[in-house]
């Protein structure tokens, strides 16, 4: 290099060693990141510094963000942080400052979570670990120079020991109170009493996890997923429902016709009555957007829902109708591993956005002649079912069709019992599914027990006694 292009180079500013060259969007998704994801955050605070941030705003921010963890040993809420800063920014300080905080913290607010913030989050890792791995080889070089050689693996370890996660791990004898500590679940219920009691599922299905309905064609999967979404409304929930074959007016019939208990065939007729219900009841808000088939991919559903979020509508539940026909974004040889990203992708959005989603999958041919749907009869890929953190299936035949009944069947659950079965009634017109509510809840042992009692004899018992109490 000549003396030229050395002078030249040395004029360019340097922006190898702070977030400049990522432009502003992103520094601002990465303070974004940290007020969402605290676990990440106290990763990066041992590794970033405010003076990583091009902006000034975000370098005030930054400060006080970090310093309240210093002090408290905890991260402040985005209300809690706007309240210091109020305290802090009083009238006669920097005004330009004070308003590129407040429209800053307020863009956050209104949109809670964006798609890409994984990315974002990646990407600072990476970088802020170069700048801690530069930093020690450059003390390196220093400690060789002085001849202090014994401290140079100390400093290497140092540098890459940080950025890691800061837990150890539950440490069982000296972390007993974290055990002891009730856990604020939020859950949205199913509405089935059955179901949403505690050794089951807890209240229903909480932020961040992922239910699924699985059964054969026809049985009922879409009007499963319709109640789900009213149980949500009923209790005042914000609901956006995904369809990928049914016409988004179809589905608000079926909406109408479970909330008003109307048969759906009548809801036309009475309109005045279904008005009524609604100024009468304080339901949560529902979005119903509908999709063609195969045309909506994980990405489609997030930028909705951006969208949805900048116009203050916050979903408590988001249903999917259904997950197995969504497009997937990235191809595979085989459709298993295909369905098998969507899954994992839908798993994402619910944690990132802490909120439950209910979807469906369609069972293989063979749960057409089984007596219960189990997670080996998921089609294409059991990895479903690994993913989900609660299954559900409903299996009827032809003549348990024609009498309105079927068996809801717990076939994977982490918040509590599953193994159990259900004897049900199911009434299509209204897009309802209910426990019978005399025989108890039947467990796989029950199914397969007896030699003196066979499953066939057991079962046609059960539906003498739903007929009977029809």
């Amino acid at each position: 290099m000549n003396a030229f292009n050395k002078f030249e180079n040395e004029q360019k500013p340097n922006n190898e060693n702070h977030f400049s060259k990522y432009g502003r969007t992103f520094q601002e998704k990465i303070f974004q990141s940290m007020m969402i994801d605290h676990s990440w955050a106290s990763q990066m605070i041992e590794i970033m510094t405010s003076g990583y941030f091009e902006l000034k705003y975000l370098q005030y921010l930054c400060d006080r963000f970090f310093n309240f963890y210093n002090k408290y040993k905890n991260f402040p809420t985005l209300q809690l942080l706007v309240s210091i800063i109020k305290d802090e920014l009083t009238e006669g300080d920097d005004v330009i400052l004070k308003s590129q905080v407040i429209e800053f913290l307020s863009r956050i607010k209104s949109s809670p979570s964006l798609g890409d913030l994984q990315y974002v989050k990646d990407k600072t890792l990476d970088f802020c670990k170069k700048q801690v791995l530069r930093q020690a080889l450059e003390d390196s070089v220093k400690a060789i120079s002085a001849e202090n050689y014994d401290s140079v693996l100390s400093i290497m370890k140092d540098a890459v020991a940080k950025g890691s996660p800061s837990t150890v791990g539950h440490v069982f004898f000296d972390d007993y109170e974290a055990r002891f500590t009730k856990i604020n679940r939020i859950t949205c219920p199913t509405g089935i009493k059955e179901l949403d009691k505690k050794d089951v599922l807890n209240g229903g299905l909480a932020r961040g996890e992922i239910g699924v309905i699985t059964a054969p064609t026809g049985v009922g999967k879409s009007h499963w997923l319709v109640q789900m979404g009213a149980s949500a409304l009923r209790v005042g929930k914000n609901v956006i429902h995904y369809t990928f074959e049914l016409t988004e007016t179809s589905v608000g019939i079926r909406y109408d016709s479970n909330l008003c208990d109307i048969p759906s065939s009548d809801v036309q007729d009475r309109k005045e009555e279904v008005l009524k219900q609604y100024e009468d009841n304080n339901y949560g808000r529902l979005i119903i957007k509908e999709y063609p088939t195969g045309g909506a991919s994980i990405m489609t559903i997030r930028n909705h829902i951006e969208k949805l979020m900048m116009k203050d509508f916050i979903p408590s539940l988001i249903v999917i109708d259904y997950a197995d026909i969504m497009r997937s974004t990235r191809k595979y040889d085989s459709l298993r591993h295909e369905l098998k990203l969507i899954y994992e992708e839908l798993r994402n959005l619910a944690m990132e956005m802490s909120v439950p989603i209910w979807t469906a999958s369609q069972a293989n041919r063979e749960a057409a002649d089984k007596d219960v749907v189990g997670l080996n009869n998921m089609s294409e890929a059991y990895g479903k079912a690994m993913v989900a953190d609660l299954v559900i299936s409903i299996s009827r035949k032809q003549l348990e069709k024609s009498l309105g009944t079927g068996r809801l069947f717990v076939a994977k659950n982490r918040a509590g019992r599953d193994g159990i079965l259900f004897p049900v009634r199911i009434d299509t017109s209204k897009s309802k599914i209910e426990i019978v509510d005399d025989p108890q809840a039947l467990s796989m042992i029950d199914m397969v027990d007896s030699n003196h009692r066979g499953t066939k004899d057991m079962l046609k018992q059960k539906w003498k006694e739903i007929v009977s109490n029809a």
